[in-house]
């Protein structure tokens, strides 16, 4: 009897759609509250120092003087204090979530224009290794710090 219980089953299973996704083809629609990452727009930044003030885990740095904001994304907790303080609107919470990280590093905006053998030297030199990742906040690199 049990035989024909799971032949029956099989068979069902094999005409219909399957239960799952092909999920890297296939990646479903994020929730409307989903907590993905923080995205920053240097150019409306008044370096005002407010997210930094109210971030919990102290995860952003904020310098007036040297116009540089900067955020450790293994400290972050993506709460929103940053983005609900954002007076400008410069601090967005997206709901992707960020690509992953293979090594340690902390996220630099500046907004002097630099090249970017200047920043990078500047980085090596604050002992920040180069990101695994695309560049300097997105996936192909094109939100970088020397803007």
């Amino acid at each position: 009897m049990s035989f024909l219980r799971i032949s029956n089953v099989v068979t069902k299973s094999a005409f219909r759609r399957p239960a799952t996704r092909l999920y890297p083809f296939e990646r479903r629609e994020p929730f409307k509250g989903t907590r993905g990452h923080i995205a920053f727009e240097i150019d409306t930044c008044v370096f005002c120092n407010l997210c930094a003030k109210k971030c919990p885990t102290e995860a952003i740095v904020c310098d007036r003087k040297e116009k540089r904001w900067q955020i450790d994304h293994l400290k972050c907790i993506l709460c929103g204090n940053c983005v609900d303080s954002c007076r400008k609107g410069c601090l967005t919470q997206m709901n992707t979530p960020a690509p992953p990280m293979t090594a340690h590093h902390v996220e630099v905006f500046k907004a002097d224009a630099q090249t970017p053998e200047e920043f990078e030297k500047e980085r090596a030199k604050a002992g920040n290794p180069a990101p695994a990742r695309g560049g300097c906040g997105d996936e192909d690199g094109d939100s970088c710090a020397a803007s």
